[in-house]
C-alpha cells in the first residue's frame, strides 16, 4: 500500500527564493564592511550613519554606499528622521545575519 504525504497549502509554505533574488543577499554582504555593518546594526536597531561610521571608524560617504548597497540587497531597511536616517535590519536581513553566524 503507498502512503502519500499531505502537501502544504502554499499559504503555508515558506516562500522559497529564487536564484537571482538569491544572489542579490550574497552580492549585498559580499565585502567584510558590510558584514561589519550588519552585524552592528543587528545589535543596535535604529542606529544612525554617525554612529556606524563612529563605531566602524569609516569615511562616511563610504559607509553611505555600503549601506546604500544592503538596503538595494534587501537587507537594511532605512527610515528618515529630518536630516538623519535610521537603519534596522529587515525581515531577511535577519535570516541572512543568523546565517552568516552558522560560519
Amino acid at each position: 500500500m503507498l502512503v502519500y504525504k499531505k502537501r502544504k497549502k502554499p499559504s503555508e509554505q515558506p516562500k522559497r527564493k529564487t536564484p537571482r533574488q538569491m544572489e542579490r543577499h550574497f552580492k549585498g554582504v559580499a565585502n567584510y564592511r558590510r558584514i561589519e555593518i550588519l552585524s552592528l546594526v543587528s545589535k543596535e536597531d535604529g542606529i544612525t550613519l554617525d554612529r556606524i561610521c563612529e563605531t566602524i571608524k569609516g569615511n562616511p560617504k563610504t559607509v553611505s554606499e555600503h549601506t546604500k548597497k544592503l538596503v538595494q540587497a534587501g537587507l537594511l531597511n532605512k527610515i528618515r528622521h529630518g536630516k538623519r536616517m535610521s537603519h534596522s535590519l529587515s525581515p531577511y536581513g535577519q535570516r541572512f545575519f543568523k546565517f552568516i553566524n552558522t560560519f
